[in-house]
């Protein structure tokens, strides 16, 4: 099963399973005992998340550029003629694998009941069929 929840809430290993941390930054202070992975390339990029927090931008255009942003091509994929990373669908589609078999729980520094998070927009996004 693929969940979602802040790394400041309370740990619970055998719910949580898998804990993956997907922001840019680790966050200070935060100890890697609170999660397993810490998957940076899966947070929005800063200047995105910069023009959100500054208001610059709604949360719906930050939810849909954060999705382009997700399958943006990096520069493997210039120097590969026949095999495309396609940003980076391998990794959601091991995600998917991995909470098919067992619990994942996508991780972010955000408070625990704040609604606008992309940790929220990474998990729908990668529940999708799209992935």
């Amino acid at each position: 099963m693929l969940k979602h929840k802040s790394v400041y809430a309370r740990t619970e290993r055998h719910r949580d399973g898998l804990r993956i941390h997907t922001a840019r930054t680790r966050g200070r202070g935060l100890p890697s005992s609170k999660y397993a992975v810490w998957m940076s390339s899966l947070g929005p990029s800063q200047k995105l998340l910069s023009e959100y927090r500054a208001e610059k931008i709604t949360w719906g255009e930050f939810s849909r550029q954060y999705k382009r942003e997700l399958l943006l091509d990096g520069p493997i994929d210039r120097r590969s003629r026949t095999i495309k990373n396609h940003g980076q669908k391998f990794t959601f589609r091991l995600i998917k694998e991995l909470a098919r078999q067992g619990n994942v729980t996508l991780m972010c520094t955000c408070e625990p009941n704040q609604e606008y998070c992309h940790r929220r927009v990474l998990h729908k996004f990668i529940q999708s069929k799209r992935v």
